[in-house]
């Protein structure tokens, strides 16, 4: 059974969700980074661009957003119908569709990034968790990734007995939608149909600029996608906002309030379940297994590689069976990583060599059996000749690394830095190279003075020390070196005297 603790402050939220007293997932969402895409706003039309096609719509924010003519749903919609008649009529101008003042329905579709104010759209779309509802139109989709043609026509079937005849609007059916019942879609249909009803109403009643509508916050999200009837409580440590939820859920998931509950002890949330532990865990390159063994995960921009090893579990029969039960409790890990630091993209696996087929495809079942849970849509294929298992994990938003960490200002995120001695070489080749340019003109100089990390002046008063003096009897000139505290190893400077 599944329980959810919610830890809030006005800075950032984190959600960890516990399978039988094990952290499977954490979320983190910060106020500072929360976006804009798919706020909806009643906006005014500040300025009208013929020669750009294009408007800017104030949105009460610092910067006017902006709109183009490819953006405003009514002009595609003419457009379309204009090719469907096969009339050819021209595309009616910006300056015909809107007019400096005029009140106008927007959707961010993308976040304003440096100077440059936000891009809008006036074809609303709201997610859930199931569907995507399109209020300004009538078709009916299925996202391309739900690539079997018997389950795209069952969930079309299944979606057009919930919604009526007359009823306007489209849906998506999203991939989250696979192996949904009759119950899930109808409560999201519900669900969608109510907010679009309650932003129309207040779109009628306020002024423009005025935000009518935001994006979920992450613990609204939670209870609307993540709570399932596998989760027995959901623990918030905010009473604020356990009130707020508590109406958020007896508005739009009535089936999740009883399982709201506020958390009022002494100690921390996130401290009595040791989350702040996990989560550190969840930061380190290497997971040891109970086994003895241990994974080594590396993220990269391209993929990401998971390498199995049995470590100091040296099993009681063969080494075989070994190396055959590290792959299985690896299989396990490897599931619950992925979803706990939410990795993404293209993912390999290399498992220990196992030398039967049976091993291999009861390590294969086992894997494809734990990551079964996974709520995020995935692919895996079987074992390649070398013996990998690559698979691929729905980007559903960025990873817990990229969330909480930034590339190392020393090595720039390749994980690794020059040896002081390496630094040292590289000291000398450039004083020589200087020295050299000076030419004659080095007469003028005093000295040569080496600023630099502790560690590589260390070196160069004990081990490199000949090296040092051999340099300067060379170039005739003096070569000092003072500690800057403040330099990583890698980096130095050469003065010049």
């Amino acid at each position: 059974m599944e329980d959810i603790l919610i830890n809030i402050t006005p800075q950032e939220t984190r959600v960890a969700v516990l399978l039988a007293g094990v952290v499977q997932e954490l979320h983190v969402e910060r106020a500072a980074t929360r976006g804009l895409v798919g706020n909806i706003y009643l906006g005014k039309v500040a300025r009208v661009l013929p020669g750009m096609q294009s408007a800017f719509v104030d949105i009460g924010l610092e910067r006017a957003a902006f709109l183009h003519v490819a953006d405003i749903w009514e002009h595609r919609q003419g457009a379309a119908a204009d090719k469907a008649d096969g009339k050819g009529k021209a595309m009616p101008p910006i300056e015909r569709l809107l007019h400096e003042g005029d009140p106008l329905l927007v959707q961010v579709v993308k976040d304003p990034i440096g100077t440059k104010g936000a891009r809008l759209s006036t074809q609303i779309s709201l997610a859930g968790r199931m569907l995507v509802y399109l209020p300004q139109d009538g078709h009916v989709g299925v996202s391309q990734r739900i690539e079997d043609e018997a389950e795209r026509a069952k969930l079309k079937d299944m979606l057009a007995r919930l919604i009526p005849p007359e009823e306007k609007g489209g849906f998506i059916i999203r991939t989250s939608a696979e192996d949904a019942s009759d119950a899930d879609l109808a409560a999201d249909v519900e669900y969608l149909r109510l907010r679009w009803r309650q932003i129309r109403e207040v779109s009628r009643q306020v002024p423009a600029p005025t935000l009518l509508y935001q994006e979920l916050s992450l613990a609204q999200r939670v209870l609307r996608d993540v709570v399932t009837e596998q989760t027995t409580s959901v623990q918030i440590d905010s009473r604020e906002n356990f009130v707020a939820l508590q109406a958020f859920a007896m508005q739009y998931v009535p089936r999740v309030t009883a399982r709201l509950a506020y958390y009022a002890g002494d100690r921390p949330l996130f401290d009595r379940y040791q989350i702040d532990d996990e989560i550190e865990k969840a930061l380190a390159r290497r997971v040891d297994l109970k086994s003895g063994g241990y994974l080594i995960i590396d993220q990269t921009e391209a993929m990401t590689t998971i390498d199995v090893n049995t470590g100091g579990f040296v099993g009681t029969r063969s080494f075989d069976d070994t190396v055959f039960k590290t792959n299985l409790e690896a299989a396990q890990a490897v599931a619950r990583q992925l979803r706990l630091r939410n990795l993404g993209g293209i993912i390999v696996v290399d498992f220990i060599d196992m030398m039967t087929a049976e091993h291999r495809e009861a390590v294969l079942a086992e894997f494809r059996k734990v990551l079964a849970r996974d709520r995020t849509r995935m692919s895996v294929s079987g074992f390649t000749q070398l013996g990998l298992v690559e698979m691929t994990r729905k980007r559903t938003r960025e990873s817990l690394a990229h969330i909480l960490c930034e590339p190392c200002p020393t090595c720039s995120g390749r994980g690794e830095v020059k040896t002081a001695r390496t630094v040292c070489y590289a000291i000398l080749r450039d004083i020589l190279r200087e020295a050299r340019q000076f030419g004659d003109s080095i007469d003028k100089l005093r000295e040569f003075r080496i600023l630099a990390a502790q560690q590589v002046v260390d070196l160069f008063l004990e081990e490199e020390a000949q090296s040092l003096t051999m340099l300067s009897d060379f170039i005739g000139k003096r070569i000092s070196m003072q500690v800057e505290s403040l330099y990583h190893q890698e980096q130095y400077d050469i003065v010049l005297v």
